[in-house]
């Protein structure tokens, strides 16, 4: 993802609404979500190695994902196209996973992630390092890790709304500061998904959940500004939420804005919000790895994930 402090402010007059109390309901989603069994599939995603676009280790994530899928008896499809790398200007190819529950069509809700690492450790404070790949734990990794163990919950007790879990691919190649590098995989599918051949045509999405570096220690997600300006409405569900699970990890406080995965649907006209955790002196170096997540972080990012499933917010 791509920062941009600019209008960093704007998201502070969102905070001038009251957190209106919505149905107790969200009590009574089912607390299974375990935050050892989310790090153990973020341990095996980096047990592959950095996984950036058009690598081995990527694909081999991608069947991983799959065959999970499969397993379970969900449905996953590839959504693949070709663009030019950022960095290169070689040719790439990138592919979008969605794994969907049954039926297919009707109203549903988007849960989203990208599952590629970023190629270059660009940020990092040893210049030798800087153009090594990064392992991604946090920066990737993470919301993956959430998004497979919430599968297995997905299998083992469907929920009554369709639910579509998008594994975004080339979300993390651009050069800095420069945002037409990043987000390929989800500027490709925000473009494309009401396309006759699309998996996710049949659907009417009501709002997209982001998860990005949801796994660091001492996690403190805040209201990202590009979810408060353009989908107040949902990003104040999703955080009122969080306050009635009693989730410290999330407060009702102005976040940095990030160009990232969500905002191509925003710019599409879909409520979307992305839940991060922007500061993360890791971000982009070769010290992103599972020593940095806690098991923690995740159980309390996967707890409100499931609440927002299987307790659907009013309006959404």
């Amino acid at each position: 993802m791509s920062s941009d402090r600019r209008g960093g402010r704007r998201a502070a007059t969102i905070l001038m609404l009251a957190l209106v109390p919505t149905v107790a309901a969200a009590e009574m989603a089912p607390e299974r979500f375990s935050g050892e069994r989310a790090m153990e599939w973020l341990h095996a995603q980096c047990d592959l190695g950095p996984r950036p676009p058009g690598s081995a280790a990527l694909e081999e994530l991608r069947q991983m994902i799959e065959r999970h899928a499969a397993d379970l008896g969900l449905r996953c499809q590839r959504v693949c196209f070709e663009a030019s790398d950022p960095l290169s200007g070689q040719p790439l190819e990138i592919c979008n996973l969605i794994v969907s529950t049954v039926p297919t069509d009707g109203a549903r809700l988007w849960l989203g992630a990208h599952y590629d690492t970023r190629p270059i450790a660009d940020r990092d404070p040893d210049p030798a390092n800087r153009d090594q790949p990064i392992l991604g734990a946090n920066d990737g990794a993470s919301g993956v890790a959430v998004l497979l163990h919430l599968m297995e919950l997905l299998a083992e007790s469907p929920p009554e709304r369709g639910v579509d879990l998008l594994f975004f691919d080339g979300e993390d190649s651009g050069p800095a500061g420069d945002p037409d590098g990043f987000c390929l995989g989800s500027r490709h599918l925000a473009s494309t998904w009401q396309d006759f051949s699309s998996p996710l045509a049949a659907g009417d999405p009501r709002a997209l959940v982001l998860l990005d570096m949801v796994g660091k220690r001492g996690l403190s997600i805040g209201m990202e500004a590009y979810s408060s300006r353009f989908a107040p409405e949902l990003t104040l569900a999703v955080f009122d939420r969080a306050m009635q699970l009693g989730l410290s990890a999330f407060e009702a406080r102005p976040a940095t804005p990030v160009y990232d995965d969500h905002v191509p649907f925003l710019e599409a006209g879909l409520p979307a919000v992305n839940l991060i955790d922007f500061d993360y002196p890791q971000w982009h170096t070769v010290e992103d790895t599972p020593e940095q997540c806690d098991p923690a972080a995740l159980e309390q990012v996967g707890r409100l994930v499931v609440s927002l499933v299987y307790d659907r917010m009013p309006g959404f």
